[in-house]
């Protein structure tokens, strides 16, 4: 049995169709993380779940239980919002046990939960403060303990750490991922943010226009992107393209003067076809100052942005611009005429009239 399943769910605004018959199934205990820009739709599946929507088509199966027509009290999930939401005139302990409160929950258990999830999240010594004397990540731990009190199986997360700075978007992360880990919840993750998606989730499902592009493991939606989409909105800095062609019966990948040999290319066998693109990330590259028949790509160097343990490189190719990673002590000099050695094995081919994987 699944723990959240949904089946083909429609949503429509008027005559705009938000969702698109999207179907998706998550596992007991899993992290599943709603990946893609804005507009996508992954906050607005989100809201369907928590029932904070009414769906045009389709059913929401939480626990086995059908909850598409149920109140959001009903489906037994606990939501995490981008704004923190806490009552500004309560302490942390008052924001938290609230909703129990109001439930009508013997007094004695609520003291137990929030005791709890205030040793899980760490914030036992804040119990008494109200909201205006906690940080930004203080809050949003209150936040999260305000859904943990409830102890349901399923967490809802939208945007949680968006409002955060950097450092502290990355300690939260991991916070999260020990969270996870120690409650063993199923928990459904919104974020726009790859590298919160990335080190977070068991799965991740990509968005665009309503739609699931790909739903896979983080290693696999990397490496072997569905399609063009995909390819270019996971990873930073973004995935190099070359627009060409495959020739010799599929074997060699060609652009302008530049034959790349396919033989060791994962896709296996592939077709001659007019208009491929050939998807390369940064660092499946690396430069070389010989030049290597059938795996390497001439290039000038035009700037380095040093990155700390590395360099990211931009050079140019054929009037285009490339990037690859480089250790820092190894960046070569502006104008240097260098080539680029292709992993082939690495690589990703798309056809370019339907963007799809080849």
């Amino acid at each position: 049995m699944h723990s959240v399943s949904v089946k083909n769910l429609t949503l429509k605004f008027g005559a705009a169709e938000v969702l698109k018959n999207l179907n998706l199934d998550v596992s007991e205990g899993e992290f599943i993380v709603l990946l893609g820009p804005s507009g996508c739709g992954k906050s607005t599946l989100l809201n369907c779940l928590a029932g904070l929507l009414e769906l045009s088509e389709g059913q929401i199966w939480i626990k086995g239980k059908n909850v598409t027509w149920a109140e959001p009290s009903e489906r037994g999930i606990g939501m995490v919002f981008q704004s923190y939401a806490l009552y500004p005139q309560m302490t942390v302990r008052g924001n938290m046990s609230f909703g129990l409160k109001i439930a009508g929950m013997a007094k004695d258990e609520i003291e137990k939960r929030v005791q709890r999830a205030s040793e899980i999240l760490q914030i036992g010594p804040l119990l008494d403060r109200k909201p205006g004397a906690l940080s930004g990540g203080q809050r949003q731990r209150v936040a999260i303990g305000r859904a943990l009190v409830r102890e349901v199986d399923v967490f809802l997360f939208d945007e949680p750490l968006s409002n955060l700075d950097a450092k502290l978007r990355s300690e939260l992360r991991v916070e999260l991922k020990r969270l996870h880990n120690r409650l063993k919840n199923t928990m459904i993750y919104v974020t726009h943010d790859q590298i919160e998606a990335l080190t977070l989730a068991d799965r991740i499902a990509i968005m665009r226009g309503g739609i699931i592009q790909q739903l896979d493991e983080p290693h696999t939606i990397y490496n072997r992107p569905t399609n063009l989409f995909v390819a270019g909105f996971i990873g930073s800095p973004a995935m190099n393209f070359i627009k060409g062609a495959t020739v010799n019966g599929g074997k060699t990948f060609q652009f302008g003067d530049v034959a790349l040999d396919l033989a060791g290319y994962e896709g296996g066998a592939i077709l001659d076809r007019s208009k491929v693109i050939l998807g390369l990330r940064p660092e499946h590259l690396s430069i070389v100052e010989q030049a290597i028949p059938g795996q390497s790509i001439p290039a000038v160097v035009e700037i380095d942005e040093p990155m700390g343990a590395d360099s990211l490189v931009w050079l140019e190719v054929e009037g285009k611009q490339m990037s690859v990673r480089v250790p820092f002590e190894h960046r070569p000099q502006a104008g240097a005429k260098v080539h680029l050695k292709v992993d082939i094995a690495k690589a990703s081919l798309f056809d370019e009239t339907n963007e799809q994987r080849i």
